[in-house]
């Protein structure tokens, strides 16, 4: 998976099937965490390769807006009114710290992913929005490696949790 973002700022976020890596250019450096090891909700590969199982991921899961776009004030709008919002009460695993309080999911009218809201403790709220979807499209690999450039620091994100504990 490539996501390359250009604002706020150019990044690339990368899944070479082993990694995912965190390039920020402005900042000269580059974070690397193992996919294995990840599972931040901020990374919905799974949802994007069609192979989460929500039912694992979630403790609840419910509709909270479909083609009448009603919503509670808690709920934002969904980006169509075509669109129907999913609630996602996340499990918490006994380690957890629970920082993620509650995940939307949107899809639109041909069950596709429109919107990912991860929302979290200290009312800190993460967005992804998802449209043009195209499939099969042919991609060179090497866009799938990443080869972190000339005087860029790398940041083993196993090692800095390492440091934490």
């Amino acid at each position: 998976m490539r996501w390359e973002y250009e604002s706020p700022e150019q990044k690339l976020f990368l899944v070479d099937g082993t990694n995912a890596w965190f390039y920020v250019p402005a900042d000269r450096t580059a974070s690397r965490a193992k996919m294995k090891e990840s599972s931040d909700w901020r990374t919905p590969l799974a949802l994007l390769a069609g192979k989460a199982d929500l039912s694992k991921l979630c403790r609840n899961l419910a509709i909270v807006a479909s083609e009448s776009g009603k919503t509670d004030a808690k709920i934002p709008a969904p980006l169509s009114p075509t669109n129907t919002l999913l609630s996602c009460t996340p499990r918490v695993e006994q380690d957890d710290s629970g920082s993620v309080k509650d995940v939307l999911f949107e899809v639109d009218s041909e069950s596709r992913l429109a919107r990912v809201v991860i929302r979290e403790a200290g009312n800190a709220e993460t967005e992804f929005r998802f449209a043009k979807w195209r499939e099969n499209v042919a991609i060179p690999e090497t866009k799938f490696h990443f080869q972190p450039p000339p005087g860029v620091a790398i940041v083993d994100e196993e090692s800095l949790a390492n440091q934490i504990r």
